[in-house]
């Protein structure tokens, strides 16, 4: 369970100033002082645990979960922690329709590969100076808004977002599609469209880091019983073969 002395060091319970509060996060907000709302810990606790089970289920049937986190005090915590665990993100600018029109998002992520292979089978090396630069140029803006998710082959299984306000194009792409977002939403936010509700600090780097850390080990463990599985079955079909054969 979500430690909630974790939770309390890191600041995760600091809310917005109460005057820029959305009433439809009443039932997560346990009182307020000096003007600033102060979140129910114990049912962030609960939350995180409730997210971390479905993570981990998501994880185990080998779906992949999207982080979005594009503001700056999130974005390096969230390229590490889903790289860790080997996931898709996205910390620079949201492309719209990034899920929604996610065929040509492919074809981009496809143009990076394409780049690569000439540079490795020396097609590039015919191109002119002018061409090269080019070429180069846009492979580098490619990488830079696409580069997190080129292993992302099909549609992910599920969203992660870090301040639902900011990301509201990705939470409603999302919405569209009926894919599950996961979230962390602070006091001044929509709590409505989001599948499971964090209620959290997002704005402290430390917050979002103890949130993160706690999410990311369930689906570290949804990819560890994963690949468990694949082995212990694979072991079984080698021990049935022989047995199979003789008969």
């Amino acid at each position: 369970m979500a430690n909630i002395q974790e939770l309390l060091e890191s600041g995760v319970h600091f809310g917005h100033l109460t005057r820029k509060w959305n009433p439809n996060m009443a039932p997560y907000i346990y009182t307020e002082r000096n003007g600033v709302h102060i979140i129910d810990l114990y049912k962030t606790s609960a939350k995180i645990d409730e997210a971390s089970a479905a993570l981990q289920k998501i994880a185990n049937s080998g779906r992949k979960i999207l982080f979005v986190a594009t503001k700056k005090q999130a974005k390096d915590i969230v390229a590490e922690k889903a790289k860790a665990v080997n996931m898709p993100y996205i910390t620079e600018r949201w492309p719209g329709g990034m899920l929604t029109n996610f065929v040509t998002i492919r074809k981009a992520v496809k143009k990076m590969a394409s780049i690569d292979r000439m540079k490795t089978d020396g097609s590039f090396d015919a191109l002119s100076k002018r061409e090269k630069l080019q070429i180069n140029r846009q492979r580098e803006k490619l990488e830079k808004n696409l580069g997190s998710i080129s292993d992302m082959t099909r549609l992910p299984g599920a969203l992660f977002v870090i301040d639902v306000k900011k990301e509201h194009i990705a939470v409603a792409e999302a919405q569209k599609l009926n894919i599950p977002i996961f979230a962390m939403v602070d006091t001044n936010s929509d709590p409505r469209p989001i599948d499971f509700v964090i209620p959290a600090n997002d704005d402290a780097s430390k917050s979002i880091d103890r949130v993160l850390s706690y999410v990311t080990d369930a689906i570290a463990e949804g990819l560890t019983e994963r690949k468990a599985d694949k082995e212990k079955a694979k072991a079984e079909k080698t021990a049935d073969a022989p047995a199979s054969e003789e008969a």
